[in-house]
């Protein structure tokens, strides 16, 4: 039961110090809550810092119906939290965190400093001011009784709270912090949970010998199509398969069984191809005729042999190949090295604050919840979302 109105701060608890739990702990402490926020690794963020270094995309410009399709099933229960707090909010939360944004001519938005460090520095300083006590290295346990344990350098420490949101992760990327260890402890408390699945995570290719001068290399104007998914993003060709934005906006229709598809020339239609094709080649091999009328370059090039031999020497069949090549696959890289995971805590398994009903009082946010998204804004901003929204009904549990 929530505390009784009156006497001192109600006592709060975030465990998990990513983007999450750093949204609810701020709401809780602006609420007036005594906040204790717990990370079981020793700085907070890991995930956050890492996303960075390759430029920190913070949400997208973007019109709010295809906003919300980006979340697939989920977005029918998400939508009032990303509607509470979506793209236009999130810049405004990291400019008050004095923080200078772009948006990119794909409607990414970034921090003019392209990385996450100054941002999360400016965030725990206010929080600090907020009076939220850190701790790291105190990685959960569950419960004993009415307390939370903890495993700290310093041995088992009990907490004991008023409200609890967990904001902890999902399953990949252990090294920094989200391992899924928390799953059986909910199970075993009565949580239902859907399974863990790689999310934004790239496909694995055997290539063949000749693939190797371009490992490394970006592909750039291609489509990739799974079942009615579409794509135009960037990828890359790596030692190891496909991986890239692209990839990652296609990949929960692949995981499901959908082949993938490249359109090398999404802006040609399949009929100008043809026509083109279908020019007298006189002596030349196929590959130089292909080479003079479509001007594919070496990128395209390598993925059409790679994926297409024998190439058809009939023009329309050639030019339905090069508008839908299968992508020959051994499907996605391990859990661990996934972006994010699907599965997790199931929408069924909490009330609209996000809070758990098999246990009053505890609140789930972030990774935790079974949504996907795919990178590009989406995924941090459906994060920064969920745990305002747990911190906020955590708030309203507390009577604040």
């Amino acid at each position: 039961m929530p505390p009784e109105a009156g006497g001192e701060k109600p006592r709060a608890l975030v465990v998990g110090a990513g983007p999450a739990g750093l949204m609810a702990a701020g709401e809780l402490a602006r609420a007036g809550a005594a906040v204790l926020l717990a990370e079981a690794r020793p700085s907070p963020a890991r995930k956050l810092l890492m996303a960075g270094k390759s430029g920190l995309n913070l949400t997208r410009a973007e019109d709010p119906g295809p906003f919300m399709a980006a979340y697939g099933d989920a977005a029918g229960w998400l939508r009032p939290i990303i509607a509470a707090f979506g793209a236009d909010a999130v810049q405004d939360w990291a400019r008050g965190l004095g923080q200078e944004l772009f948006v990119g001519s794909t409607g990414r938005v970034f921090p003019v400093a392209m990385k996450a460090s100054p941002l999360l520095r400016a965030w725990l300083s206010e929080l600090d001011a907020l009076g939220v006590e850190r701790r790291t290295r105190w990685r959960w346990q569950g419960w004993d009784d009415d307390a939370a344990l903890f495993a700290t350098p310093d041995g088992v420490q009990r907490v004991r709270a008023d409200a609890t949101v967990l904001a902890m992760g999902g399953a990949s990327w252990s090294r920094l912090g989200s391992d899924g260890s928390w799953a059986p402890v909910l199970e075993r408390a009565g949580v239902t949970l859907a399974p863990f699945a790689p999310a934004n995570a790239g496909l694995c290719v055997t290539w063949s010998a000749h693939m190797a001068p371009l490992f490394g290399e970006p592909v750039k104007g291609v489509a990739l199509l799974a079942g009615a998914s579409r794509s135009r993003g960037e990828f890359v060709i790596s030692g190891r398969g496909l991986e890239g934005g692209g990839i990652y906006a296609v990949f929960r229709a692949v995981r499901e069984g959908a082949p993938l598809l490249l359109d090398l020339f999404p802006d040609l239609p399949e009929a100008e191809i043809a026509r083109r094709l279908s020019r007298p080649r006189g002596k030349a091999s196929l590959s130089n005729h292909l080479r003079r009328a479509l001007k594919p370059g070496p990128v395209r090039t390598a993925l059409l042999q790679e994926f297409g031999r024998p190439l058809p020497a009939d023009p329309a069949a050639l030019a339905r190949l090069v508008k839908a090549l299968p992508v020959a696959h051994a499907g996605p890289r391990p859990l661990d090295e996934a972006i994010s995971t699907a599965g997790g805590v199931r929408g069924a398994a909490v009330d609209d604050g996000l809070m758990l009903t098999a246990c009053p009082g505890v609140f789930c946010a972030g990774e935790m919840l079974d949504w996907e998204a795919p990178t590009g804004g989406y995924l941090l901003t459906g994060c920064l979302a969920t745990g305002r929204w747990a911190g906020r009904a955590a708030a309203r549990w507390l009577r604040l």
